[in-house]
Protein backbone atom coordinates (compact mmCIF):
# COMPACT_ATOMS: atom_id res chain seq x y z
CA UNK A 1 0.00 0.00 0.00
CA UNK A 2 2.97 2.27 0.42
CA UNK A 3 4.17 1.67 -2.71
CA UNK A 4 1.25 3.24 -4.29
CA UNK A 5 1.86 6.04 -2.24
CA UNK A 6 5.12 6.56 -4.08
CA UNK A 7 4.27 5.21 -7.72
CA UNK A 8 1.33 7.35 -8.01
CA UNK A 9 2.53 11.09 -7.30
CA UNK A 10 5.29 9.89 -9.68
CA UNK A 11 3.34 8.59 -12.34
CA UNK A 12 1.26 12.19 -12.16
CA UNK A 13 4.96 14.46 -12.47
CA UNK A 14 5.98 12.38 -15.38
CA UNK A 15 2.69 13.14 -16.79
CA UNK A 16 2.56 16.50 -16.43
CA UNK A 17 5.87 16.48 -17.55
CA UNK A 18 5.04 14.93 -20.60
CA UNK A 19 2.02 17.27 -21.38
CA UNK A 20 4.08 20.43 -20.35
CA UNK A 21 6.88 19.10 -22.78
CA UNK A 22 4.08 19.44 -25.59
CA UNK A 23 2.63 22.49 -25.05
CA UNK A 24 5.72 23.71 -24.87
CA UNK A 25 7.10 21.84 -28.25
CA UNK A 26 3.00 23.72 -29.89
CA UNK A 27 3.76 26.83 -28.67
CA UNK A 28 7.40 26.86 -29.70
CA UNK A 29 6.16 26.20 -33.54
CA UNK A 30 6.91 22.02 -33.59
CA UNK A 31 4.18 21.16 -35.42
CA UNK A 32 3.51 24.22 -37.72
CA UNK A 33 3.97 22.48 -41.37
CA UNK A 34 4.47 18.72 -40.73
CA UNK A 35 3.56 18.49 -44.40
CA UNK A 36 5.74 20.77 -46.38
CA UNK A 37 9.24 18.88 -45.26
CA UNK A 38 7.35 15.46 -46.47
CA UNK A 39 5.98 16.78 -49.44
CA UNK A 40 9.27 18.88 -50.23
CA UNK A 41 11.33 15.76 -50.37
CA UNK A 42 9.75 14.61 -53.27
CA UNK A 43 10.62 17.47 -55.34
CA UNK A 44 13.11 17.08 -58.13
CA UNK A 45 15.40 20.02 -58.18
CA UNK A 46 15.04 19.95 -62.03
CA UNK A 47 11.26 20.74 -61.39
CA UNK A 48 11.78 23.81 -59.70
CA UNK A 49 11.38 27.25 -62.26
CA UNK A 50 14.25 28.93 -62.85
CA UNK A 51 17.01 26.41 -61.53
Amino acid sequence: MTNLLILIPVALGLGAIGLGAFIWSLKSGQFDDPDGDAARILLDDDDRPGS
